[in-house]
């Protein structure tokens, strides 16, 4: 498919922002599955472009003149195809650095035993398939149940949550497993679900030597195909965010996000 994408988010505070650091996780890369034909982001003043450790396109920029609001908008148009292996042939990141559980995804011992006969025992796609199935079964998805720091374990006692829990569940109960997983930013295409349009999954190794990833969709409890666009890596939600800053100043904040998706063939 190719796909129109328009990721438009806009920040209003009560009072004036002496000073912000924002950092963008917002660029697509062409990879297996998809090839990026034009992107653009938009930011109220230049941004710095770099690569992070995982080889995320990141840009930041740093606003120190008094502001009441601020808009950023990524557009671009993706190419995708179904794919769900993935190569990583600069290995930024050891695998064996992603064996390590985070704030947001450490497991309990309740949900170590409640998963207990649907863990893992080797990391085959048809292991992590059936451990996907079983979380999207447990985790009813809920808008709005979860935030952006919502742990694994909160969303669990709940049994419920949001694309961003199903994946930091997921991932907790693979590293549990001794097998390396990281965390998935994009979006998701969908004409009947637009609730879905910004979305998360993991990516789970099943070659550490080769550097072989595997993409599992727990939502959906399937493999990633041509309806995901991947954003950006990480161990977790906060090292993959599409966009995350610190301020100060401006009191009480009104975030407004909106992601439009359109196929264009």
């Amino acid at each position: 498919m190719q796909l129109k994408i328009i990721h438009r988010t806009e920040y209003r505070y009560e009072s004036p922002v002496r000073y912000s650091i924002q950092e963008l996780r917002l660029s697509p890369i062409s990879t297996a599955g998809q090839e990026v034909e034009k992107w653009h982001i938009q930011t109220p003043i230049k941004a710095n472009l770099a690569l992070d450790a995982f080889q995320n396109s990141c840009s930041t920029f740093v606003q120190d003149n008094p502001y009441t609001s601020m808009i950023i908008e990524a557009a671009g148009i993706v190419k995708t195809s179904a794919a769900y292996e993935f190569q990583d042939a600069n290995k930024a990141v050891s695998p064996y650095y992603l064996l390590q559980q985070t704030r947001l995804t450490e497991p309990t011992a309740e949900m170590l035993d409640f998963f207990a006969t649907d863990l893992p025992r080797n990391n085959s796609p048809e292991a992590i398939l059936n451990l996907a199935s079983a979380v999207q079964q447990a985790i009813t998805y809920i808008p709005g149940s979860t935030n952006f720091a919502s742990l694994a374990a909160q969303s669990f006692a709940m049994k419920a949550g949001v694309c961003q829990d199903h994946s930091h569940i997921l991932l907790g109960l693979c590293r549990a497993s001794h097998i390396p997983a990281r965390y998935v930013s994009g979006y998701f295409f969908t004409e009947d679900s637009p609730d879905l349009a910004s979305h998360a999954w993991i990516d789970v190794c099943i070659d550490i030597e080769q550097g072989k990833w595997l993409s599992v969709d727990t939502t959906h409890a399937c493999f990633s195909d041509a309806r995901h666009i991947r954003l950006a890596l990480g161990r977790d939600y906060y090292s993959a965010a599409p966009v995350k800053g610190v301020r100060s100043g401006g009191g009480e904040e009104a975030l407004t996000a909106t992601i439009s998706i359109h196929q264009l063939s």
